[in-house]
């Protein structure tokens, strides 16, 4: 393990960084888009294929780098030793008895209902038979708001205490967990609570990633609310409560996230001249985790962009025919490989077909946009390209997120397209949650009392 100083005028460029003591000079590049400030390799000998992972660690007087060829050992030691911090209080809560995430039986549920058969790595295609369905959209860092859809969904328990009671159901969540909102990492470790739940009772939880967890990957971060950064941070100290156990951390994160916050917020007017400091921390702890190979990208990793249960497919933005014939497992695989960051991490591995671009899976609104403005053959074209796509692909429906609807969950060009994003957090258009319910041929919606937006309210959030 290297050890290496800079000043944070260095580190904003592209330089020669020494190590403390002298000796050979390692290159250092910033790699992350946004808030560029503390993430790369060091290349030794310059040799790309011995690049180390790297985290930068603000210090008060400098920046130290400590580099490892151990990302998830390197990335736990993030901290700021000479300011002022809260006390690490709570202490990491072990996850006991988790079972593995590798099948799915009936379990405790009793019920006489086929085992769910899942396909791919990511998981791609699902057989549920007979299993209620549930959707539920965007969710954008409001743990509030997510836990009121997933109890209206009738898999989470209304008592506080986060238990699955969906037995056989199955969830699906359609992406843009991350942006907007403070509580992005406790709604991914609430999920998995749930999966491994579920998978008890025969039922499962599947997600589906948007385009702002790829644009996260990517390091883009203009989306970021000031809360999630600080969360970033937090959690990492977690995880060092934790003895770097990422799955004992991930898992019960969620449980203890609101007095890490309440601790934060106490302490907040004790940083004064440092705020610049511990905001630069907090990217620089998001970096680490959401980069290519980072342990939170590679939780991301887990999950596809396109989901086929039964008859029904579920993408954040919609599919089109170009993909189907492309594949859509090979769409998951690469997604997938890019965020593990499995061969040669540079531009060219970012699959464009699914991530990038206006006709990409998750960035797609050609069946989630308002038809009030278009001519009559405009809707019928659109019909034509969702119908030849569902053909090519064995489903009846779609359903997908990613624009939010101000009359709420609803389905358009013969209801074989479902619009389920409602901009329920607090950061998009803090509307009441509705999800969506598959059961067969038959599908309800389910919600409360609804507050109505303006258009151009929610033209802001697209």
């Amino acid at each position: 393990m290297a050890l290496l100083m800079v000043d944070r005028e260095t580190l904003t460029n592209v330089g020669v960084v020494h190590t403390v003591g002298g000796g050979a000079p390692y290159h250092f590049h910033v790699s992350c888009h946004t808030y560029a400030i503390g993430m790369g390799t060091i290349p030794t000998n310059g040799k790309k294929s011995e690049d180390k992972k790297i985290v930068v660690v603000v210090e008060a007087s400098a920046i130290v780098i400590q580099a490892s060829t151990n990302p998830k050992m390197a990335m736990a030691s993030l901290s700021l030793n000479s300011l002022p911090m809260q006390p690490p209080s709570q202490h990491c809560r072990k996850l006991i008895d988790a079972p593995s995430s590798t099948s799915i039986n009936n379990g405790s549920g009793g019920g006489t209902l086929k085992p769910i058969v899942i396909s791919g790595d990511p998981p791609t295609f699902v057989s549920a038979p007979g299993r209620r369905i549930v959707a539920v959209g965007d969710l954008h860092g409001d743990l509030s708001k997510a836990r009121s859809a997933l109890e209206l969904a009738g898999v989470l328990s209304s008592d506080g205490q986060d238990t699955w009671t969906g037995q056989e159901t199955v969830l699906v969540q359609l992406g843009d967990i991350l942006d907007r909102g403070e509580d992005e990492i406790a709604i991914l470790s609430l999920l998995r609570s749930l999966q491994l739940q579920a998978k008890e009772h025969g039922g499962a939880v599947f997600q589906v990633n948007g385009n702002h967890e790829t644009m996260n990957v990517e390091g883009d971060f203009r989306y970021v609310d000031s809360g999630a950064f600080d969360e970033c941070s937090d959690f990492l100290e977690y995880l060092n409560d934790c003895e770097h156990n990422w799955e004992d951390a991930f898992s019960t994160w969620f449980e203890v996230s609101e007095n890490w916050k309440e601790e934060r917020k106490i302490t907040q007017s004790s940083w004064g001249p440092w705020n610049l400091v511990k905001r630069q921390k907090g990217v620089i702890a998001r970096s680490v985790l959401l980069r290519p190979g980072g342990p939170l990208a590679t939780e991301l990793g887990r999950h596809p962009v396109v989901l086929k249960i039964d008859d029904w497919v579920f993408c954040h933005g919609g599919l089109l025919p170009h993909h189907v014939t492309y594949g859509i497992e090979k769409i998951n695989n690469e997604v997938s490989k890019w965020m593990n960051n499995v061969g040669e991490n540079d531009e060219s591995q970012i699959p464009f077909i699914a991530t990038r671009g206006y006709d990409s899976v998750v960035w797609n609104r050609l069946y989630s946009r308002d038809t009030t403005d278009l001519e009559d053959y405009h809707i019928e074209q659109i019909q034509s390209v969702l119908d030849s796509t569902l053909q090519v692909v064995g489903a009846k429906a779609m359903v997908v997120g990613h624009t939010p609807q101000t009359t709420g969950v609803n389905c358009k060009y013969n209801c074989s397209i479902w619009r389920i994003d409602v901009g329920m957090s607090s950061g998009v258009l803090d509307s009441r949650p509705e999800v969506l319910e598959i059961r067969g041929d038959k599908t309800r919606i389910i919600r409360k009392e609804s507050e109505t937006f303006s258009e151009l309210q929610a033209v802001d959030y697209m």
